[in-house]
Formats: C-alpha cells, sequence, structure tokens
C-alpha cells in the first residue's frame, strides 16, 4: 500500500527539483503505477500547474509536455502523421481509453518500464528527454542510465525523413505485451527498438549494412537475425526467452519488410 503524507502542486520546476532531492519525496504523474506501489511518501510532488501539459510542433520537432496523456499523443494528428500512424498503433493496445486518459507521457518514459510500448516507439524516433538538470539526453541513452533525482520536463520527437511501423504480441488485447517492436527508416538507415523481452527496450542500428542497398526480403530476415542475436532475452509468465527471440525475428523482418511496402 502506498500512504501518502500531503501533495504539493509546484509552481516551479526549480521547486519541484528541490523538493524531489529528498528521499521520501516523489513526483506525481498519472499515478497508475507507482499507487500500486508500497512505501511511504512525504511529499508527492504534483506538476500539474506547470504547462506541461502540451504538445507544441514546430518547423523542427514535437515538443510533448511531460503531464501530457498517453490519449493526447494518440490522437494527436500531426505525430499520426509524421509516423504513418506507428504511435497510434503503439498507444492503443495500452490497457484502455480511460487508462491512456490518465497516464502520462513523462511518467511512461522516466519509468523505463520493460513493457513499455512508448518508450520502444520514442526510441524508434530518434527521440530525446529534456531533463531539468541533465539536459537533452536521446531516450536509447536515457533508458540505459541509473534512475535519479532529476525532472523530466518534456520529450522531444525530431523531424526528419522518415519510415515507421510498429507491432506487438500480446495474449489478451489489453495486457502487457510479450514483445514490442518499432522499425524506422531515416536518412541515417534503418534502426529498430526493440522492448518486453522482458527488459526495457533497446536499440539496434544497422551498423553492418545489411539494408544499405534497399529493402528486401533477404536483407530484412538477415537484420532480424541480427537484432535477434544482439538483444538478449528471458523468460516470465507470459512467455520464454527461446520464443520472445523467435518472435524478434518476427516482428523484427515484418516491420522492416513493411517499412519498403513488402509486408
Amino acid at each position: 500500500m502506498l500512504t501518502i503524507r500531503e501533495i504539493k502542486k509546484v509552481a516551479s520546476l526549480e521547486e519541484a527539483w528541490q523538493l524531489n532531492q529528498k528521499r521520501p519525496n516523489r513526483v506525481m504523474g498519472g499515478m497508475l503505477w507507482m499507487r500500486l506501489s508500497k512505501g511511504n511518501v512525504a511529499t508527492m510532488i504534483d506538476l500539474s500547474a506547470l504547462g506541461l501539459d502540451k504538445i507544441e510542433e514546430s518547423d523542427t520537432e514535437f515538443s510533448i509536455g511531460a503531464m501530457v496523456s498517453l490519449r493526447q499523443l494518440e490522437l494527436h494528428e500531426g505525430i499520426a502523421a509524421y509516423t504513418n500512424g506507428a504511435m497510434k498503433e503503439a498507444l492503443r493496445h495500452i490497457v484502455g481509453v480511460q487508462f491512456r486518459n490518465l497516464a502520462t507521457v513523462g511518467g511512461s518514459v522516466f519509468g523505463r518500464f520493460g513493457f513499455s510500448d512508448v518508450l520502444t516507439i520514442l526510441m524508434a524516433l530518434d527521440a530525446k528527454v529534456e531533463l531539468y538538470k541533465g539536459g537533452v539526453i536521446a531516450v536509447s541513452e536515457f533508458a540505459k542510465m541509473p534512475y535519479d533525482r532529476d525532472i523530466l520536463v518534456r520529450v522531444l520527437i525530431p523531424k526528419q525523413e522518415l519510415q515507421c511501423q510498429y507491432a506487438s504480441v500480446r495474449i489478451a488485447k489489453t495486457d502487457f505485451p510479450v514483445l514490442t517492436c518499432a522499425a524506422a527508416k531515416t536518412s541515417a538507415g534503418v534502426q529498430l527498438a526493440v522492448g518486453a523481452r522482458p527488459a526495457k527496450a533497446a536499440l539496434v542500428r544497422d551498423d553492418q549494412g545489411l539494408l544499405s542497398t534497399g529493402i528486401t526480403e533477404a536483407g530484412a530476415k538477415a537484420f532480424a537475425e541480427h537484432a535477434a542475436s544482439v538483444l538478449p532475452t528471458e523468460s516470465n509468465p507470459r512467455g520464454s526467452a527461446t520464443y520472445r527471440a523467435h518472435l524478434i525475428k518476427v516482428l523484427a523482418a515484418r516491420t522492416i519488410l513493411a517499412l519498403g511496402g513488402k509486408a
């Protein structure tokens, strides 16, 4: 059971950061996973008065405030068009609409959950996080960092030449995923983010040039085999390590071929 002594609606990021340096205090997002945890919180830090519940679009990027709900992200027409519907596909399976109306982008990303569809799709899009003290860091690097007491302010998705595809496997429609997979093709080449292994998402780039001359069935299969060889999997009640390794090959090849219009 989670016990909260008081909730403080802060007036600035500096106030939030100062409060968060005290170990018994925590930052509040949508409170959907945190409320299931155990412990005592002295002060729950509420960021809802800081204007971080907006998605702003410029010529170069999408800026997504930490308090933006997953439902807002799912329904944003500009992001849906930019990702060819991959963002919607990644989010629409997460529990249900009521849940996505409450869950926040900041909480989903800062938590770096192994089962996170959100982390997987953002990683493939070359997204970055903006931390109050830590500055701007690529999501792929942020996922590897230890948890600290910084404040996640927003997520930044750069605009670039992009094709993107997303796929996941679930035992039941609204369950946690058995495996998540996002493929993206940019001017730098093809890259693949795979999560729910059940470890947190990780990024694999086509450093071997398997798809440098174009997306073919043979190239997609070779890249999928490579991804499965470098991304370790483990077993849990939703699937075995062997099954997940097989799913990496299947979903990676499927999403990569879809990038080339061959699926």
